[in-house]
């Protein structure tokens, strides 16, 4: 049996810009995310999560990976 729907549009997958090769992905969605995944661009400048689509671009003014960025550090205004 064909799906029920062909016409209904399919949202475009979200795309996070970040500073480094190496991300980890929970699907963003707190309780109703999915298992935490680690992805590895290699010689890439994306890389897609296999359970959510999400796909992450590295940023322009990318770090190394020797570099350490703080995950929870954010402008002062936000505090």
């Amino acid at each position: 049996m064909p799906p029920r729907h062909l016409d209904a549009p399919v949202p475009q997958a979200e795309e996070v810009l970040v500073s480094q090769k190496r991300v980890a992905c929970d699907g963003g969605g707190g309780a109703l995310g999915h298992p935490l995944v680690y992805l590895e661009m290699g010689e890439d400048d994306s890389v897609e999560c296999t359970y959510c689509d999400r796909r992450f671009v590295l940023a322009a003014s990318a770090h190394d990976d020797s570099h350490y960025v703080d995950p929870a550090a954010r402008p002062p205004e936000s505090h």
